[in-house]
Order: structure tokens, then C-alpha cells, then sequence
């Protein structure tokens, strides 16, 4: 009988904490499994044996039998090519992504038909951003009797301790052109551009966010058939935030293709620690409540990215491991709601609601 929790990128930064998590629940079943045997068996035993450890490297080919007694897998890396999600859907494997990066996203959602003839289901979108974000734009939806448009803007503390993960997929973000839906229709976007002044709520008052390809945006308009949602990102230092919007413009992000400059960025940034520990997430959705225009604000505050990234993980895959989902590929907002990863997070993070009478803004020819 399956019963094997594995935690790919379990040695990691966010990757500990979801192990931690899941271990206290399923003590001696959740293996944190990565290229290196000796990282993970130096975490087994700092948490006593409740975490085992795995060498899988899914860069290479490797034997499915390794993977038969495993009933879910947690991804805790970015992927380029969806041949091991397709290899666990294909063993029955029930399976949840952290990562945010949407043209390997859309490549795992082409895997429906091995999902389905398998009797698997994978869970996509899983974290803060996407994750929180996306269930704070059904939430938000869920209060109006039509959504016309929703802007999501995220604030990240410099303060905090991110993961190497996550800092090499923001440095390779900070140049990239994408597409994405406005009022039904393909645009094309930039990384760092189009500054928008968002309220963050009483505390950190209003600040600049720009544009930035996480992939909620990409999913929301055909998970809640929103015809417009773009999603911006700021740092909790203005300053920070303006040099990397000037950075953009002036062109010189351009260089970051070159490895050893990206490397040395990466490596900079990951150590850079000016600020809070805090993130914040707005949501401002647009839309039409009893025949008049409204606008829902959604505002959500924490400390320690990370660890909130972790639980929402560590909740969904508890779910699933635990309860028997429909078979087939869903992002997070498919089949949770914000009170599903709230209730893991509610001495962590505060959550408040606001709505005004007020007309979506027109948009830019």
C-alpha cells in the first residue's frame, strides 16, 4: 500500500520547512529527497529520524521502481521539461507543484489525459505567489456578482531569507517580455515596467509595483474567467524597488545572460538583507454587486515568505494525501479556498476586506 510522502528539493530552504511540517503529522513517511544523499541524511537525522532521506535526481533517468511505495510528491524545484511529473501521473502518483513558472506549468497542464487514465491528481500553483494570490482572487470574485478586471500586487521584505530557488527565478524574471490577458485580449508585458501605486493597507501605506511574470495572472482568466489580471511586484524598499525599475529601462538587465554576471547577481542578492521580514499581498478586483460598480480590496500581511509558502504546501498536500480529489490537473483555486490555507496561517499572517462603490479605471489603449 503507498503511503510515501517525497519531498523533491527537501533539503532545501523552503523544502525543510514543508518536511518539518508534513513530518510532524506522518512521522517516519516523508522523505526529503534530492540529488545529494549526504544533505539529506545530514537533515534526517537533525530532526530525529521523523524525516528519511532520498538521493532522486530528476535531471537524469532514473529507475520508476524507486518511486513505488510513493503516494504523493511535492516539487520544490523549477522544471524545464514535464517528463517526471508525466513518470509520477503515470505510476497513479498524486502530485503538487510550488514552482511558478508558467510555460512549465502549461506544459504539466497538457498531462490531463495521463492524470485522468491514471487515477492521479496534481495540484498546481501552490504557495504565495502563485498560491494565496490566486485564492484571494476567488475570494475577491466570490464577493461580487460579475469581475471585470483584478490587479495583484506582492511585497516582498529584503529583510526576509529567501531561497536560492526563488532568487534565481526573480534575477531571471527581471528581463522577460510575456503575454498576458487585458480585457479578454493578448498583450504583450514586461518585467519592471508599467509602475503602478498600490495601497498595502494602514501599515506600509501605498507603494510602486511593477509588472512581473508570476503566473497567476496567466491561470486567473481562464480558472475564474476574469477578462483582465495582471500581477506587479515591489520590494519593502522603495529605493531597492526604483533602482531595479531603472535598471530595466536603462537596458542593463540585458546582461544578465551572461552566467557569471546572472551568478554573482543571484549570489548578491540572495545575501542582501535591507529591510523587513515581512511580505504583503493586495488584491484589487473590479467588478459589479447588485447592479453598481464595486471594487473588493484584499489585503494580507506576514512575516516570513517562506515559512507561509511552506504551510500553504503543507496543507494542500496534507489534503490531498488524506482526502479523495476528483482525478486530473488543477491549479490550487480549482479546489481550495482562502480558508483552507488561512486556518494553517492565522497566527502568521493577518487578512482584511474592503468594498467601495468605484468604477474600474479605463484601460490604456
Amino acid at each position: 500500500m503507498k503511503e510515501r510522502i517525497v519531498v523533491v528539493g527537501g533539503y532545501g530552504h523552503v523544502g525543510k520547512l514543508i518536511c518539518k511540517e508534513l513530518g510532524e503529522c506522518y512521522p517516519g513517511k516523508v522523505y526529503a529527497a534530492g540529488r545529494s544523499f549526504d544533505h539529506a541524511d545530514r537533515f534526517s537525522r537533525s530532526t530525529g529520524g521523523k524525516i528519511r532521506p532520498m538521493q532522486l535526481n530528476i535531471g537524469e533517468k532514473f529507475d520508476p521502481g524507486v518511486l513505488n511505495n510513493v503516494k504523493l510528491i511535492i516539487m520544490c524545484l523549477d522544471q524545464t521539461n514535464p517528463a517526471f511529473v508525466q513518470s509520477c501521473l503515470q505510476q497513479g502518483i498524486y502530485y503538487v507543484d510550488i514552482s511558478a513558472n508558467y510555460s512549465f506549468l502549461s506544459q504539466v497542464e497538457r498531462l490531463q489525459t495521463e492524470a485522468l487514465a491514471n487515477r492521479s491528481t496534481a495540484v498546481l500553483s501552490v504557495g504565495l505567489a502563485p498560491g494565496l494570490t490566486n485564492l484571494m482572487a476567488l475570494y475577491a470574485k466570490g464577493l461580487m456578482d460579475q469581475t471585470d478586471a483584478i490587479d495583484i500586487s506582492i511585497m516582498l521584505g529584503l529583510g526576509d531569507q529567501h531561497g536560492k530557488a526563488a532568487v534565481e527565478w526573480t534575477i531571471d524574471n527581471l528581463d522577460t517580455k510575456y503575454d498576458l490577458i487585458q480585457n479578454g485580449n493578448h498583450i504583450e508585458a514586461a518585467s519592471f515596467t508599467e509602475g503602478k501605486a498600490t495601497d498595502f493597507g494602514e501599515r506600509l501605506g501605498r507603494k510602486k509595483a511593477y509588472r512581473f511574470n508570476f503566473s497567476d495572472q496567466h491561470t486567473l482568466p481562464r480558472t475564474l474567467g476574469v477578462p483582465s489580471v495582471s500581477t506587479r511586484l515591489c520590494f519593502d524598499s522603495a529605493a531597492v524597488t526604483g533602482l531595479l525599475a531603472w535598471f530595466r529601462a536603462s537596458g542593463i538587465f540585458r546582461f544578465l545572460k551572461f552566467t557569471p554576471i546572472r551568478n554573482t547577481v543571484v549570489k548578491l542578492f540572495g545575501k542582501l538583507r535591507y529591510g523587513e521580514e515581512i511580505f504583503a499581498v493586495k488584491i484589487d478586483a473590479w467588478g459589479k454587486k447588485n447592479h453598481g460598480d464595486v471594487l473588493v480590496e484584499c489585503f494580507v500581511q506576514g512575516k516570513n515568505e517562506a515559512e507561509i509558502t511552506a504551510k500553504a504546501a503543507a496543507a494542500v498536500a496534507a489534503a490531498v494525501y488524506r482526502s479523495s480529489f476528483a482525478h486530473g490537473i488543477y491549479h490550487i483555486e480549482q479546489l481550495f479556498e482562502l480558508k483552507d490555507i488561512l486556518q494553517y496561517n492565522h497566527q502568521s499572517v493577518s487578512f482584511q476586506v474592503r468594498m467601495t462603490t468605484k468604477p474600474f479605471p479605463p484601460l490604456p489603449a
